[in-house]
């Protein structure tokens, strides 16, 4: 199942022998940072290079001396799961005279660096590339001020500069997700989820404010995944007469037995003649127009702070590993670049074409509100949000279910489903039980606010049942669609495709949406519920390895759940850390497994105290999880000792993650629009008739985009025996796994990311609710 190799031997085709890289953290801190740090560190010192820590951000590259360090592969153990950045941030008035920069290109040519890796927001990297402006200019004059010999000029004549952006607002041009957004997500989501349980026990109003000075994005997502009455943001000020809407609203969620309301305000927050809208001017508003108990919750620095979040760590792994190719691959020309994320895609854009395309703040003090929206690049994720009632009285039947297993964000996704088909004239129904419910006639009929406060409901509250469908089914409904759960639900759409021919019923629009927590529905790059069982992997290894944090030299064996499909195994093993992962779509012997632990065996002689390895649980029916126990600790026997833990169905429970709220309701309200569009075209004389390929789809994220494929042409693509796509992008992780990990691997380079222009037209459904 292993990827071709194509540009492989990343070792060989890319030397760093010789060079110099420093990396440094600026401006505010951002969880996900010692992970970005981690991976340039160890990346850099596998090609050979020598690494440096740039402390307290550009005053210590200021400053000089006990600042910039050299990096170790030590030095950068245990801080994968640390929040902040321990090599210390701080803003630098000096750095932005002349002077001061003088003094930094004096501090590097010290050190012999030319190469920089900076984390940090606008301000940050537009520093950096202005330094790089200048650098030949600083070089000659620290040549006249005798601080630098003359051929140094010419022995550093070119920095090169490549940046990540750290920053919880995803507040950047050119980049689906910033480093530290999905975590701050996380921090809102956990206290929004507690306070929702107080506030319907006394009937309350929250007005919670959340950062986001000149960006929306925190507030909004974070609206859309716990079912916010209100969202208040600055790109889009609300219409004159918003006060009355707002209050009209609250009283017909109230009039509809809901105990609670929510209102999110980005701090930002203004109106359309510029005036701030604060959280108290909400409450006030709130007790004199309907008299409602009303509390505010202001979120404040805890939205910075805590351990990131399995999004975070992994992307950050794969942007300071791409960091480093892309120090390596510059020219004298290349112009600085920022690497980023373009729906699953690592790509890398001009550093000022990002900068100047940031004119968000400009066009609202200038009130060109629309414009606002564009330039922030996120239009359809206020669409989402914004959803208007199209009423178009269609009296089609819609249908949704689950198939399969549970996986959090299926109730997200359910509410999406049915919230956006009545808005657009449908009427919805909800079948219990899967397949199984459906042929039963175990359906019924579901309103909008039978929906409510779904959004953060762990499980399948619709209920969901592996069962296949039945070889004589009853009736269907008129109109169908499926939202199902890995494999069961694309076997069941391709029996329904043929019986098409036996059952004119079935001659209806259907989509699949992938919900799993195993990630292995051919087709789509994600699933719903994947992120959610990630974060709960990562949270248990880190406290696994915590427990030993008083014992030294103990490697823990965990296994995984996923079937055939190891996608949880190397993505959880990449995000904790792990030094293997034991997966059936790379099959190892004994010889493998002795190399592992005699590896692990020489790092713990040195200053790693512990070790992590992961094992999917069906990658291997001979080598099982007590099998490598019982292996390691006989090979590891006088070094190191072991414990187990196998972390069963803990995986698929839980409230779902942020993004798995937000995948599945903008995927699933993405299906929904497909379905009344086919829904229109196949009617023709009082009934709807759909008899053809591209009226069966699976929806499913695709690299940057989310694509409707026929189930029938995906077939080719899949192994049915083992349930497992034939090709499965994640694979491409497991050498950078390794690489993290200290071993020596071929890395596969085809796949880097390219330099391209931000200007660039991007596909329309490339956001950050779809990023991995």
């Amino acid at each position: 199942m292993a990827q071709p190799d194509s540009k492989k031997i990343f070792f060989e085709n890319l030397s760093g022998a010789g060079k110099a890289i420093a990396v440094l953290t600026s401006g505010g801190d951002a969880q996900g940072m010692n992970g970005a740090v981690r991976a340039v560190v160890r990346m850099g010192l596998y090609v050979g290079a020598k690494v440096y820590f740039i402390h307290e951000g550009y005053q210590g590259m200021v400053d000089g001396g006990d600042n910039i360090k050299e990096a170790t592969w030590e030095s950068v153990s245990s801080m994968l799961q640390l929040g902040g950045t321990v090599i210390g941030s701080a803003r630098c008035k000096e750095f932005r005279t002349h002077e001061g920069r003088l003094k930094a290109a004096h501090n590097l040519v010290q050190h012999g660096i030319t190469n920089l890796c900076v984390i940090g927001g606008d301000g940050s990297l537009t520093g950096a590339n202005l330094f790089k402006e200048e650098w030949s200019g600083l070089l000659n004059e620290l040549v006249e001020q005798g601080l630098i010999e003359a051929d140094a000029v010419q022995k550093y004549s070119a920095l090169h500069i490549v940046g990540m952006v750290g920053s919880i607002d995803n507040d950047f041009c050119g980049t689906d997700m910033t480093i530290g957004t999905d975590s701050a997500l996380h921090r809102i989501i956990e206290v929004v989820d507690a306070i929702m349980t107080t506030a319907q026990s006394h009937q309350r109003t929250f007005v919670l404010e959340v950062m986001g000075r000149h960006c929306g994005y925190l507030a909004l997502v974070s609206g859309l995944a716990c079912g916010a009455d209100w969202v208040l943001i600055p790109e889009m000020p609300p219409e004159d007469g918003w006060e009355e809407k707002m209050c009209q609203k609250l009283s017909a969620n109230r009039a509809g037995m809901k105990r609670l309301n929510i209102i999110i305000v980005a701090e930002g927050a203004i109106d359309r003649n510029n005036k701030p809208i604060t959280t108290e001017y909400v409450k006030n508003l709130v007790v004199k127009c309907l008299g409602f108990d009303t509390r505010v919750t202001i979120l404040g620095h805890v939205q910075r702070g805590g351990t990131p979040s399995a999004f975070d760590r992994i992307l950050a792994s794969r942007m300071g590993v791409e960091a480093v190719l892309a120090l390596l691959e510059t020219t004298a020309n290349t112009p600085a670049c920022v690497v980023s994320l373009c729906g699953n895609t690592s790509v890398r854009v001009p550093l000022m074409e990002c900068v100047q395309m940031v004119k968000v703040q400009k066009a609202m003090d200038q009130k060109r509100f629309e414009e606002a929206v564009k330039l922030r690049g996120r239009a359809r994720m206020y669409d989402n949000l914004l959803l208007c009632i199209l009423c178009l009285q269609s009296n089609f039947n819609v249908a949704v279910l689950n198939v399969g297993a549970p996986a959090a964000g299926m109730n997200a996704a359910v509410r999406s489903a049915v919230r956006v088909g009545i808005s657009e004239g449908h009427k919805m129904f909800a079948v219990s039980d899967g397949f199984e419910g459906f042929y039963k006639g175990q359906i019924k009929e579901v309103k909008w606010g039978d929906v409510g406060g779904w959004t953060g409901q762990g499980g399948s509250l619709l209920g969901t049942k592996s069962t296949s469908l039945p070889d004589q089914p009853s009736k269907p409904l008129a109109d169908t669609k499926a939202l199902g759960s890995a494999l069961q639900a694309f076997l069941s759409l391709l029996e329904l495709l043929t019986a098409r021919g036996k059952y004119e019923e079935f001659c209806v629009p259907m989509v699949m949406v992938p919900a799993t927590v195993s990630n292995n529905v051919p087709g789509s790059d994600l699933s719903i519920g994947a992120d959610t069982a990630l974060n709960a992997i990562t949270t248990t290894c880190d406290r696994i390895k915590q427990s030993a944090s008083g014992t030294k030299r103990r490697v823990f064996i965990i296994e995984t759940m996923g079937g055939y499909c190891g996608y949880l195994a190397t993505v959880g093993g990449l995000a904790s850390g792990a030094d293997a992962a034991y997966i059936y779509e790379e099959p190892f012997d004994i010889k493998e497994l002795q190399a592992n632990v005699e590896h692990l065996t020489e790092k713990m002689k040195t200053s790693i105290q512990r070790g992590l390895v992961l094992r999917n649980e069906n990658c291997n029916e001979n080598y099982t999880t007590d099998f490598i126990y019982q292996l390691y600790s006989e090979e590891g026997r006088g070094v190191f000792d072991c414990r187990k833990n196998v972390l069963g169905h803990m995986q698929q429970g839980g409230a779902p993650s942020p993004f798995d709220r937000n995948f599945g309701t903008k995927i699933s309200a993405k299906a929904m629009q497909w379905v009344s569009k086919k829904l229109v075209e196949t009617f023709r004389q009082g009934r709807v008739f759909a008899n053809t390929e591209d009226s069966c789809c699976l929806l499913g994220m695709r690299r940057r985009t989310l694509v409707f494929q026929p189930v029938v042409q995906l077939k080719d693509e899949t192994d049915f025996v083992h349930r497992i796509p034939k090709e499965q992008w994640w694979l491409k992780l497991r050498p950078l796994m390794k690489i993290l990990a200290k071993y020596k691997t071929s890395y596969d380079v085809s796949d880097s990311g390219q330099l391209e222009h931000v200007v660039h037209n991007r596909p329309k459904d490339s956001d950050a609710s779809v990023a991995m």
